[in-house]
């Protein structure tokens, strides 16, 4: 994925809300390749990151939806015990202060993904 761009998308904690959102970004042809979310209390954001960030943006415009567009970065891991560590040393090694991260795997897969957007002065990238 390398750098990429982040959509943090302002949401209602109610049931739907973020399928609204999945359904807004496929009714336009989006594929989502990463999501993470949270809720606090009656609101909540959703981070995602989508194959075409210029079509997720016209789509999310068109449907009203406020979000926030910031640069992320996203690399592929090996899929083993500490290899997420051994990664998020390097950057903090190199002085890089991380405001969100997310990471998936499948069971028995061979590569991992993790997606981070750090402070912008940060150069934060690392050769997996």
């Amino acid at each position: 994925m390398a750098k990429t761009k982040q959509f943090t998308i302002a949401v209602e904690n109610r049931p739907g809300a973020v399928a609204e959102i999945a359904r807004t970004l496929g009714e336009a042809k989006v594929n989502i390749l990463a999501l993470s979310g949270t809720a606090q209390g009656t609101s909540g954001t959703v981070q995602l990151v989508a194959e075409d960030s210029r079509r997720a943006k016209k789509a999310l415009d068109e449907a009203k939806l406020s979000y926030q567009e910031t640069a992320a970065e996203g690399y592929e891991l090996p899929n083993k015990p500490g290899a997420l560590a051994q990664y998020l040393e390097k950057l903090a090694t190199k002085g890089v202060n991380l405001n969100s991260i997310y990471a998936t795997a499948a069971k028995g897969g061979k590569k991992a993904v993790v997606v981070y957007a750090a402070e912008a002065e940060a150069k934060a990238s690392i050769a997996a």
